[in-house]
C-alpha cells in the first residue's frame, strides 16, 4: 500500500504550492492570502522510484470566523489520522513563530513521524535556513523553495527513506484480477458487490459513509476468479457529522493503487459531478484500467435518461477509452456487462505488444500527421518498443523527441490505442531523444595525424 503524507502548517507558508509541485498539477488553489485552503485535498506523487499519496490541508490558526477555523481543525485532524507520515511546513522569511511551536507540539502528541521543511529559503545555505527550527526535535530540517521546485527530491527522499522503492512498469503482484469499486458516498458500491455475490455480504444503508474501510471479497464468475474491493465513498468535503465522516479516503486511494481495474460508479439521479470527474482523473493518473457504471438507471424518465447520456458524452471526452454502462445494482440489470468490460480492460492493460507492430503503427501515424517543428528543427521519430504493462507503456525514440508538445503525445497515444484496440485502459507514451554517442569522448589522434595537424597549423601561420 502507498504511504500517505500530510502537509501541515500555518496559513500561507506554501503548503498548496508544495502540493502542486509534488503532484505536478494545479489542483490546489494558490494565493498570497491566508486561509485559502480549507478542505483537505489528495494527490499522487512519484519521485526517485518511490510513490506516495499527498494530503494538502488548511492553515492552522487562520484568521476568520470561529466556524471556519473549527472546520479546518477537523479537516487537519482527519488528515493526521489518515497519514502515515507528516511534513511540517514552516516559512523561513517569517522565522519561528509561536503558532509553529503549537503545531509542532500537536504533532508530537500524534505520534506520527514528522519531517520539518523550511520553505521560501531559496539562495540560503541549508544550515542557516534550518538553524531556527532544530528545537522542534524532529531531526534535521529540509530546505526547499516550493515556488521554484527546489529541494523537492531531497525532501521526498528524506520523508520516504523507510519506504521501499516501487516499480511503475511491473506487473501486479497478484494472480487474480482485482476490481476496485469506487465512487462518491451512497452511489451503490456495496449494493453492486452484494448483487454480484448473490448475498448480503456487505452492509448497505441510505446513510452516506456506511462503508468505512476497503473490503476485499474473493469472487468467481463464469469460471474466472477475481477479487472485488469495496471502498469508502470519496467526497469533496465533510457534509455529515464527525462520527459518520470517519471513513478513510486514503484507504480508497490505496485500493485504486492495488487494483488492476477501477469501476467508478455514478449516481444517475445526480448526474456527473465535479467530484466524479476528479475521481476519474485520479484513476487515470495512476494508470489503472477504467470502467464507468451509471447506477440507479431504473426509474428515470426517458427525458432524464437522454439528458444524462448527453452530459456523459460531453464531460467524459477526456477518457475515450473507458466503456460506459447503465445499470441498476439493486435489481441486477446491466451488472454482468460491467464485469465483462472490467475483465477486457484488465487483459488490455496487460497486453504484450510485438515491437514490429509498434513500429508499423508509429510509421503510419507519422505519415498521417508529421511531428511539428520544435525550435526550428524537424523532429524525427525512429522506432518504438514496449516499456511496461499495467498500463501499456510505449517508448518512442527519435531526435528531439522529448521536446514534442503534449498534444502530439496525446495523438500518438490515441493512435496506438486505436490500432491495437486497447479498450478500457490508458496508454502511456514515453518520448526519448537519442543522445550523441561520442559526447564526452576525446578523439585520440595517431602519430601520422598529429604530424599532419602540425603541418596544417604551420601552413596557416605562413610557414613559420
Amino acid at each position: 500500500m502507498l504511504p500517505a503524507v500530510a502537509l501541515v502548517g500555518r496559513p500561507n507558508v506554501g503548503k498548496s504550492t508544495l502540493f502542486n509541485q509534488l503532484t505536478r498539477s494545479r489542483d490546489a488553489l494558490v494565493a498570497d492570502l491566508p486561509g485559502v485552503t480549507r478542505d483537505r485535498r489528495y494527490g499522487f506523487t512519484r519521485r526517485s522510484g518511490r510513490s506516495c499519496i499527498v494530503i494538502d490541508t488548511g492553515g492552522l490558526g487562520a484568521s476568520g470566523s470561529a466556524e471556519i477555523e473549527a472546520g479546518i481543525e477537523r479537516q487537519v485532524e482527519a488528515a493526521l489520522e489518515e497519514a502515515d507520515l507528516v511534513v511540517l511546513v514552516v516559512d523561513y522569511r517569517e522565522g519561528l513563530t509561536a503558532a509553529d511551536e503549537r503545531i509542532a507540539a500537536r504533532l508530537r502528541r500524534s505520534g506520527k513521524p514528522v519531517t520539518v521543511t523550511v520553505n521560501k529559503a531559496e539562495g540560503i545555505a541549508p544550515e542557516l535556513a534550518a538553524a531556527e527550527f532544530h528545537g522542534f526535535g524532529f531531526g534535521e530540517p529540509v530546505r526547499i523553495a516550493a515556488l521554484h521546485g527546489q529541494g523537492l527530491k531531497r525532501l521526498l527522499e528524506r520523508v520516504l527513506e523507510p519506504v521501499a522503492a516501487d516499480d511503475a512498469g511491473a506487473e501486479p503482484a497478484f494472480a487474480d484480477p482485482r476490481l476496485a469499486v469506487v465512487g462518491r458516498p451512497n452511489v451503490g458500491k456495496s449494493t453492486l458487490i452484494n448483487r454480484l455475490l448473490g448475498a448480503e455480504r456487505l452492509i448497505t444503508s441510505p446513510v452516506p459513509g456506511t462503508t468505512r474501510d476497503s473490503i476485499f471479497v474473493p469472487c468467481e464468475r463464469n469460471g474466472r476468479a477475481f477479487t472485488l474491493i469495496d471502498t469508502a465513498g470519496i467526497r469533496r468535503r465533510a457534509k455529515v457529522s464527525e462520527a459518520v465522516e470517519k471513513f478513510s479516503v486514503v484507504q480508497s486511494l490505496q485500493a485504486i493503487e492495488s487494483a488492476g481495474v477501477a469501476i467508478v460508479l455514478f449516481d444517475a439521479h445526480e448526474g456527473v459531478t465535479e467530484q466524479d470527474l476528479r475521481l476519474i482523473g485520479l484513476v487515470v493518473a495512476r494508470g489503472r484500467a477504467l470502467v464507468i457504471g451509471i447506477n440507479k438507471w431504473d426509474g428515470l424518465t426517458a427525458r432524464r435518461r437522454r439528458r444524462i447520456e448527453a452530459q456523459i458524452d460531453r464531460q467524459l471526452g477526456f477518457v475515450p477509452f473507458a466503456s460506459v454502462h447503465y445499470l441498476s445494482a439493486l435489481h441486477g440489470s446491466g451488472i454482468a456487462d460491467v464485469i465483462l468490460s472490467a475483465f477486457d480492460a484488465y487483459e488490455a492493460a496487460g497486453s504484450d505488444i510485438p515491437t514490429p507492430t509498434l513500429n508499423a503503427i508509429l510509421e503510419r501515424a507519422v505519415e498521417a500527421h508529421p511531428p511539428p517543428v520544435v525550435r526550428g528543427r524537424q523532429v524525427r521519430l525512429r522506432y518504438a518498443h514496449q516499456g511496461g504493462r499495467y498500463p501499456p507503456r510505449i517508448v518512442v525514440h527519435g531526435s528531439q523527441a522529448a521536446r514534442l508538445p503534449a498534444h502530439y503525445r496525446r495523438y500518438l497515444e490515441n493512435s496506438f490505442r486505436a490500432a491495437l484496440k486497447l479498450e478500457g485502459t490508458p496508454v502511456r507514451v514515453e518520448l526519448k531523444s537519442g543522445g550523441n554517442p561520442f559526447a564526452g569522448r576525446r578523439n585520440v589522434l595517431t602519430p601520422r595525424q598529429i604530424k599532419r595537424r602540425k603541418r596544417v597549423i604551420r601552413h596557416a601561420r605562413g610557414g613559420r
